[in-house]
């Protein structure tokens, strides 16, 4: 007796005719009521579950047009799809596929064998790296800078995707903090630094060229130029950061931190930027430079980008505003080569690679107002005492066990194991003691060459410093 297969509850908040359509499809996709079978007339089940007709009217005409039933005028509805082997779609989590039993792209299939993003991302607590202190963020300033967007949105033109009062804002900014030579029109403004990448993959790498990148380096890149189906080579470092290959090709692609290496913090001499640059062909290899935290310098001024080195157009500059500000403003930008932009412009919008034009106008406000560099001003002073807190903390407590490699700016610094390269199994240990870091060979492209400890130090305030220089002094 159907009937008796439906459980219809009053008081849930789902309607009954929604309920007995979803628990009819399931009995049918599950095999229990079976092909050819013919239900009760919608008076004779409408009575038996005590329900009105039109519920099981409802029912009947809905799964009719899901192709689960057919009826005809005078005649009762039959089931006319054969449920064995079918799924319900209300099954237990063991009947549901899962990515592992899925066909996936070679790359996907890869995804949880990479320590990218870190796989204990969830903490948030010290030293865990990669961010700045959002606390010290003026909330105020920007608040009032995004009211005025959004009273404006109603005059602005639609349809743009990259907001010209952004673009020519930083446009003077990166020309007189960074060096960078790049008319506005150049600049492309997108949700985040990944973003960037995974543009310039799209529009530039065929499936089996070449890449360079730093290893250890930064993993996002990594990804998304695999992504693409470039081959990534790792390419060792040395005291200036990323080594040339004597006696090779330049590859399709290079991609490097060369103003503050990631993750170790080497900066890239000028003779070795101008080798990169001569290596290069142009028009046949590009080079991808990501300036990630630029905008902190401590020891000097800061040091002028690659890209305004470039006389032929062959260097992508990638930037973000997450490391700066705040990491949940979500904006990024390109500076590209003029013979890429109207292609790049045509491939943002085909990805959907586009940042909100409210944040992108709130922005350039808070640029144009000057409360930018005055932010930066000030967490510049800040960060820098946090560094050598943490590098006289780490000295003081753990000098014995980790060596300290001091960079001259930055947001985190690396400290290697004087008598191990079990530095995975020393993060784990210091997670589960409350301290988040990560381990240096997590960031290999292959074989690790390098291990210690990625710590950060710009989002922690001292005594937060402290705190966790005590626990590592336990852990070790």
């Amino acid at each position: 007796m159907i009937a008796g297969l439906i459980d219809l509850k009053r008081a849930d908040g789902e309607g009954l005719a929604t309920q007995l359509t979803g628990q009819l499809r399931s009995l049918i996709a599950s095999g229990r009521l079976g092909k050819g079978l013919s239900l009760p007339s919608s008076r004779r089940l409408a009575s038996e579950l005590g329900v009105s007709r039109n519920t099981v009217t409802y029912a009947f005409e809905q799964l009719v047009a899901e192709g689960y039933l057919a009826a005809s005028h005078g005649r009762r509805p039959i089931v006319i799809v054969d449920g064995a082997g079918r799924s319900d779609p209300a099954g237990t989590a063991a009947s549901r596929p899962t990515a592992g039993r899925l066909r996936l792209s070679s790359w996907a299939s890869k995804l949880q064998k990479t320590d990218w993003p870190m796989s204990y991302q969830a903490p948030f607590k010290p030293l865990r790296p990669g961010h700045g202190d959002a606390r010290e963020f003026p909330n105020d300033i920007w608040g009032r800078c995004l009211r005025r967007s959004a009273v404006g949105a109603a005059r602005r033109e639609l349809g743009t995707v990259n907001r010209p009062r952004l673009r020519e804002a930083l446009a003077h900014y990166l020309a007189t903090s960074r060096g960078v030579r790049a008319d506005a029109d150049q600049i492309l403004i997108l949700p985040s630094a990944q973003a960037a990448l995974t543009l310039i993959a799209t529009a530039v790498i065929t499936p089996g060229d070449e890449v360079w990148i730093e290893d250890p380096g930064y993993p996002g890149a990594a990804a998304a130029f695999r992504a693409a189906g470039a081959r990534a080579t790792g390419i060792a470092l040395d005291e200036q950061g990323m080594q040339r290959m004597p006696g090779r090709d330049a590859p399709r692609l290079i991609f490097m931190t060369p103003s503050h290496q990631h993750p170790t913090g080497r900066l890239m001499s000028l003779a070795r930027r101008t080798e990169f640059l001569r290596a290069s062909r142009p028009g046949k290899t590009w080079i991808v430079e990501d300036d990630y935290d630029g905008e902190f310098q401590y020891d000097s001024r800061p040091v002028p980008a690659l890209q305004g080195l470039d006389a032929y157009g062959r260097v992508f500059y990638v930037g973000t505003f997450s490391k700066a500000m705040t990491s949940d403003i979500r904006l990024g930008y390109l500076v590209a080569p003029p013979a890429l932009v109207g292609t790049l412009e045509i491939a943002q919008r085909h990805i959907g690679l586009i940042a909100s034009s409210h944040i992108q106008e709130a922005l350039a406000e808070f640029i144009a107002d000057g409360h930018f560099l005055a932010h930066l001003r000030r967490v510049r002073r800040l960060y820098h005492a946090r560094r050598d807190h943490l590098v006289a903390g780490l000295e003081r407590h753990l000098g014995e066990v980790l060596s300290v490699e001091v960079p001259s700016g930055g947001i985190q610094l690396v400290a290697r194991l004087k008598r191990s390269r079990a530095d995975q199994a020393a993060v784990a240990r210091l997670v589960e003691a409350g301290v988040v870091t990560r381990a240096i060979s997590s960031l290999a492209l292959g074989k690790p060459r390098d291990h210690g400890l990625l710590l950060g130090f710009a989002a922690w305030r001292e005594n937060e410093i402290s705190a966790a220089l005590r626990t590592m002094a336990s852990c070790f």
